[in-house]
């Protein structure tokens, strides 16, 4: 698939690295339709992206009912759906055994619930829309790109909870890759590295230099743009597909 043919939702489309890919699609000549919970980001994604060719959807992604309503309102909008993107997330840091107690039950609950169950509620909401879609080269319909982290396979102190969420997606890449197929639907994930973040900008000098040493080459964090280019590869490239990609310049977690 040409990427002047995509016609994508996007979770957490508004900043970071959905902002990237939105940027990506729209200047190749696609459409995109931004999933998110910030409506003063999500105005002006759209007016630096154009209303002609993006708009913001305000969408919980852990709503069953809310993803499905506003799937529909993306493949109206821009003429079909033919690719969704999976960038929304949460960190939920914290360790099993914290300082005073335990991890509350209900934030290794709810960080799972936006990260994987998140997930597969946009990927099969989009898949149910896209088994319509007229079939392309190789009978292709459409393309799910989920984003999961190296925490998946390096987890450290204090992301168990993280981990978790994100092994879960690279779980089920492969299963859901096969059971689209008949369809003509791809599923791939990306485990990203240490990205640029707003995060990481607002962290002192010497910790974003340490940061950085830490990976083995290129030796600087991953920008948004190389995220959204290789999104933009698998979209291309329809022999790709039920696989986890590593984008991370070698980097393995150490423990902490």
């Amino acid at each position: 698939m040409q990427l002047d043919q995509v016609k994508a939702v996007i979770t957490g489309g508004v900043s970071g690295l959905g902002l990237a890919v939105a940027h990506h699609v729209v200047a190749a000549g696609g459409k995109v339709a931004l999933f998110d919970v910030n409506d003063d980001k999500g105005a002006a994604a759209v007016e630096a992206l154009g209303a002609a060719n993006a708009t913001y959807l305000r969408t919980d992604v852990t709503d069953e009912a809310g993803v499905s309503a506003n799937i529909a309102a993306a493949k109206a909008f821009l003429g079909g759906l033919n690719v969704a993107v999976n960038c929304a997330g949460i960190l939920g840091a914290g360790r099993v055994l914290g300082k005073d107690a335990p991890m509350p039950l209900d934030q290794f609950r709810t960080t799972v619930l936006v990260n994987l169950v998140g997930s597969f509620n946009v990927a099969k909401a989009a898949a149910a829309a896209m088994q319509g879609e007229p079939a392309g080269e190789d009978g292709e319909r459409g393309v799910i790109v989920n984003t999961a982290s190296v925490a998946a396979y390096e987890g450290q102190i204090g992301q168990a909870a993280y981990s978790a969420s994100k092994g879960g997606v690279v779980g089920m890449t492969l299963p859901m890759a096969r059971e689209l197929a008949r369809f003509g639907i791809r599923v791939m994930t990306i485990a990203p590295g240490i990205f640029w973040t707003p995060m990481v900008d607002g962290m002192p000098a010497a910790v974003q230099e340490s940061l950085s040493a830490s990976i083995p080459f290129p030796s600087r964090l991953g920008q948004a743009e190389e995220f959204a280019d290789l999104v933009a590869t698998i979209v291309r490239t329809r022999y790709l597909n039920g696989e986890t990609i590593r984008l991370d310049g070698a980097v393995r977690l150490a423990p902490k």
